[in-house]
């Protein structure tokens, strides 16, 4: 029995000499006269010197800038902070720069494609090609370029030719319907754009020509679309004048790398938007910069995924999620981000292992949710597949439990670097994450990333060990937001990270710390459940429940009611056949009150139909919370961020019909 904190992978010696993070070090020594004996005082340093840290990663990097930086940081105040002022550089350059002739500079794989690669003198050539157009149709740096694409090389193509002439990139992923990609794009007055007719899930087509319309007659500002049939090569294009296809835009002579010029910007300069769930209210549109994401992306990549040179690179993602944008970035360190557009179990649940084998991935990233799916299948990859190349599995989407950890060495390869990690959109980065020098423990991020001045707060604001509290930043990222679309005084964004803990970054997860400098996230902490005083992370009951078949989800929360009493019920979605009997009932209390405390079982278990969700997958704990205390429907969530809209309708009518409790 896997409990948390076993021990289950060492790093062996040439494992540790040849970590990326291990060169940096000693670049360190050789370049600055600092020594460091392990990751923790490489840590500490990082984020007490914050100027020389991040000056010396854009040195290691060897960041491009057409104008130096004053200094590396003006002001180090949250929110505010001021990182290398006076530079002027792109993202884009520093991507294209990798340039090889005869390499890949992609694979991709989809549901009726063939794993195929696409060399860099086709995507460089594309992405000049595409950039200049643009340029041509009087695209400006600052203009919005909107994507309604899947995860195929045409979105990279499009995101870099968008940001090499400073113009802002936003994607959605198709799985959108109209209502929320326009709740997102529409708040960004885009100039252009990109678009599919539609795209295959499961094996069935999913026609888009419909949202597709509706998007372009939404959208007033819409200058130019770019029309991609990619579920019907020959779908024609939407009948609007403002419309050419995908092939009409490339249509024109090659651009040659030296003839082409990237937009110089300053190192704030926006770079693209990303979009938060949006569970109440439209979703905030998060912009993250050139500089800032251009140096994140470097340290994530290098260090904390430990990516060289080469190695091919996957993580299961759509262009909705930021692991997208992370993906794209790995170009920035010369890897082959390999790309997968449909579902992650069809034909055949091993679908992606086939393919990590094929394409010869040396990181592999998924949810674990894709482990749940290889458990109830009886998917064991290292009995099917050559994964010699494979060196590095990152689980993250949400909370990874000791059993799912422990699972990868069981099924998969003993040497693995499980490299668990957890951050947020927010800064498109991980805050904690893996270190390929440190073992891996069950059930645990192996630490801090580098410059995250990560910690757990109190009630009080105090810093905590070995306690669940708040997670919180205290010292300035470069890659966090320049700021929220359309809030010029960063009212909303002060509201957001910044109202709990005056100058310090409030993430609203819930967080420890171990002595060891071991992390866990455990979920959302306004879906924090406070029993009795004592608080509990709704992660600690789904992962009691994922040990019983019968349940395929399930979500609960917490009532604060009137006269200090309080209701907790547990909704469960119940496995095709099963019924919620007396007996099923009492193992799942039983299991909660063993595995955890009293506190943990439920007032009352409830079968329902459905589990709300998110367009991204993340169960709506709150707004099913403000729907049980009365808050209206139409205050307490937006629809068109939901998966399962539908879902809502149980919670709705239970609410109105309940004899449960009481909010009198």
């Amino acid at each position: 029995m896997i409990k948390e904190g076993d021990l289950l992978w060492t790093p062996s010696a040439d494992w540790v000499t040849n970590a990326n993070v291990t060169a940096f070090m000693n670049w360190l020594q050789d370049t600055r006269k600092l020594k460091f004996a392990n990751y923790g005082e490489l840590w500490r340093w990082s984020v007490t010197e914050l100027e020389s840290f991040w000056g010396a990663l854009w040195d290691y990097f060897s960041i491009e800038a057409s104008a130096a930086p004053s200094c590396v940081l003006g002001s180090r105040k949250m929110p505010g902070a001021h990182w290398f002022p006076g530079a002027k550089l792109n993202y884009a350059q520093h991507v294209m720069r990798q340039e090889r002739a005869g390499s890949h500079a992609i694979m991709y794989l989809s549901e009726n494609t063939p794993l195929t690669g696409m060399d860099w003198e086709d995507l460089a050539g594309q992405v000049r090609i595409v950039a200049t157009q643009l340029r041509r149709l009087g695209v400006k740096p600052n203009d919005r370029v909107v994507a309604y694409l899947p995860n195929i090389p045409q979105a990279i193509i499009a995101m870099l030719a968008t940001t090499s002439i400073g113009a802002v990139w936003a994607s959605c992923s198709p799985d959108f319907g109209s209502h929320g990609v326009l709740d997102r794009v529409a708040q960004l007055a885009p100039k252009v754009l990109f678009c599919v007719d539609g795209y295959r899930y499961g094996g069935k087509a999913f026609d888009r020509r419909g949202e597709v319309g509706e998007i372009i007659g939404a959208l007033d500002s819409i200058e130019h679309v770019i029309h991609l049939p990619y579920l019907e090569p020959h779908n024609p294009p939407p009948p609007d004048k403002r419309v050419r296809s995908w092939e009409t835009l490339l249509d024109h002579p090659p651009v040659p790398a030296d003839g082409f010029q990237f937009e110089q910007l300053p190192f704030d300069h926006p770079l693209w938007i990303l979009f938060s769930s949006g569970t109440t209210g439209l979703p905030k549109a998060i912009v993250h910069s050139h500089g800032g994401i251009l140096l994140e992306m470097h340290k994530l990549l290098a260090f904390h995924m430990d990516i060289h040179p080469g190695e091919r690179t996957f993580f299961f993602t759509t262009t909705g999620w930021m692991m997208w944008n992370a993906v794209a970035s790995s170009l920035l360190v010369g890897a082959c981000p390999v790309l997968y557009d449909g579902n992650p179990a069809y034909p055949t649940p091993d679908v992606l292992w086939k393919m990590a084998q094929d394409c010869g991935a040396a990181f592999f990233g998924a949810s674990p949710t894709y482990v749940d799916i290889m458990n109830k299948t009886g998917i064991v990859p290292a009995a099917r597949y050559d994964l010699s190349k494979l060196r590095a599995i990152m689980p993250a989407g949400s909370p990874v439990s000791p059993e799912c950890t422990a699972w990868f060495y069981q099924n998969v390869k003993e040497d693995l670097w499980i490299a668990t990690g957890s951050g947020g959109t927010d800064c498109c980065t991980g805050f904690v994450g893996g270190v390929p020098t440190l073992p891996v423990y069950a059930g645990e991020i192996q630490a801090p990333s580098l410059g995250v001045a990560a910690a757990a707060f109190n009630e009080q604001g105090e810093p905590v060990i070995d306690e669940v509290g708040e997670l919180v930043i205290t010292e300035p990222l470069p890659s966090m937001p320049v700021c929220f679309w359309n809030d010029p005084e960063q009212v909303r964004y002060r509201e957001a990270y910044f109202e709990e803990f005056p100058g310090v970054w409030r993430h609203g997860d819930f967080f420890r710390i171990n002595a060891r400098g071991g992390c866990f996230v455990l979920g959302r902490s306004d879906a924090t459940l406070n029993r009795q005083g004592v608080r509990i992370g709704t992660a600690e009951i789904y992962r009691a429940l994922a040990t019983l078949d019968e349940i395929e989800d399930a979500l609960i929360v917490n009532l604060d009611l009137p006269h200090n009493q309080f209701f907790m019920p547990l909704f469960v979605k119940l496995s095709a056949g099963v019924e919620l009997d007396p007996d099923l009932e009492k193992r799942i209390t039983t299991l909660l009150r063993k595995e955890y405390t009293p506190r943990h079982v439920p007032d009352r278990i409830i079968a329902v139909p459905g589990i709300p969700a998110t367009l991204t997958g993340k169960k709506m704990e709150v707004p099913v919370r403000k729907i049980l205390m009365g808050l209206p429907v139409e205050k307490a969530v937006n629809r068109n961020t939901m998966a399962n809209p539908q879902a809502l309708d149980f919670f709705i009518h239970y609410a109105k019909s309940q004899q449960d409790y009481s909010l009198v």
